[in-house]
C-alpha cells in the first residue's frame, strides 16, 4: 500500500478544493471588506487541518460502508478489501476523526469559544451516520452532503468573524457573513444536484443494497427531469442574483453571466438529454467546476 493509494482513499482532489475554498475566503474575500478577524495565520491553518482531517475521515468510512456497492458500480476503483484491509481503513478513519476533532477543540479554546468545538463533533457524527444509514434514506443523504459542503464555507466566518464582533463593527461583520452565506447556499444547491446525478450513475449497485435514492424511487427518466429542473432553477437564481446585485460592476456582472451562467446553461442542455454513464459523469464534473468558478468570484469581488 503506497502513498498514492492513501491519497486516492481520502479523495485528495476534493480535499484540495476544501483547502482552496477556505483559503480564498480568509485571505482574499475577508480583506476586501476590512473586517475584524479572530484567527491568526497559524490558527487558520490549524482550522483548515481540522476540517480536512474530518472530511478525509468521512471519505474513508464511506468507502468502507460502500465496498459492496462499489464492486458493482466502479469495480476498478475499489480499494477496501483489495489494496487496503478493512481493519486498517477503519483504524485510519478513527485516527483521522480523533485528530481532527482534537485539533478542532484546540482551535476553539484558542479563540476563547470552547462551545464552537461541538461543531467538529457534530460533523464527524453526521458523516458517520451518512455513510452507515442516512444515504439509504430518500434525499436525506443528498441534503446532508449539501449541508456539509455549506459548512466548509460557513465555518470560516463562524471562527474568524463571530468571536470579534462587537457593537462598533457588527453591521460590517454581519454583512460579510451574509455574503458568505450566499456562496454557501450556492455550494449547497450545486452539491445537492450533484449527489442526485451520482445516484443516477450508481443506480445498479444501489438497488442491490437497499438504497432508496431518487432514481430508484422515481426512475432514471423522471430523475433526469428533476436534475434538469434544478439546473434551470439554479441558472435563473444565479442570473437574477448577478443582475440585482452587480449592475454597478461590469466585471462582476459579466462574470456571473458568462463564467457562471454559460456553464449552468450547458449543464441544463446536457442534463435534458443525458442517458449514458459518461453523460452523467460529465454533468458531475461540470457541477464541481461551476462551484470552483463561484469560488473565483470571491477573488474579484468589487469591494476590493
Amino acid at each position: 500500500m503506497g502513498v498514492g493509494t492513501i491519497l486516492q482513499l481520502i479523495r485528495w482532489k476534493n480535499l484540495l478544493i476544501i483547502i482552496a475554498t477556505q483559503a480564498v475566503i480568509k485571505w482574499a474575500f475577508f480583506p476586501s471588506f476590512g473586517v475584524s478577524e479572530a484567527l491568526s495565520t497559524t490558527n487558520f491553518i490549524i482550522l483548515i487541518l481540522a476540517t480536512t482531517l474530518i472530511a478525509a475521515g468521512g471519505y474513508v468510512i464511506n468507502d468502507i460502508e460502500d465496498r459492496g456497492i462499489d464492486k458493482i458500480n466502479r469495480p476498478d476503483r475499489v480499494l477496501i478489501g483489495s489494496k487496503i484491509s478493512e481493519k486498517w481503513a477503519f483504524n485510519f478513519y478513527v485516527a483521522l476523526n480523533v485528530l481532527g476533532v482534537a485539533i478542532g477543540f484546540w482551535i476553539a479554546y484558542a479563540i476563547d469559544k470552547a462551545n464552537f468545538a461541538a461543531l467538529f463533533v457534530l460533523v464527524s457524527v453526521l458523516l458517520y451516520f451518512y455513510a452507515t444509514a442516512l444515504k439509504k434514506v430518500l434525499l436525506a443523504g443528498n441534503f446532508l452532503v449539501g449541508l456539509l459542503t455549506a459548512f466548509v464555507v460557513l465555518i470560516v466566518g463562524v471562527f474568524d468573524l463571530a468571536p470579534v464582533a462587537h457593537p462598533a463593527n457588527q453591521d460590517l461583520q454581519l454583512q460579510v457573513m451574509g455574503l458568505l452565506l450566499h456562496y454557501a447556499v450556492f455550494a449547497f444547491v450545486l452539491n445537492f444536484i450533484r449527489e442526485i446525478v451520482k445516484d443516477i450513475i450508481d443506480i445498479n449497485g444501489d438497488k442491490n443494497f437497499g438504497v432508496n435514492s431518487l432514481p430508484i424511487a422515481l426512475g432514471r427518466e423522471r430523475s433526469n427531469m428533476v436534475v434538469f429542473a434544478l439546473g434551470v432553477f439554479t441558472l435563473t437564481a444565479v442570473l437574477y442574483y448577478g443582475y440585482s446585485n452587480f449592475l454597478y460592476s461590469e466585471l462582476m456582472l459579466a462574470y456571473f453571466f458568462i463564467a457562471l451562467g454559460a456553464p449552468l446553461l450547458l449543464f441544463c442542455i446536457k442534463s435534458w438529454s443525458a442517458s449514458s454513464r459518461e453523460d452523467y459523469g460529465f454533468l458531475s464534473i461540470l457541477l464541481k467546476i461551476i462551484m470552483v468558478l463561484g469560488l473565483i468570484s470571491l477573488l474579484i469581488y468589487p469591494y476590493k
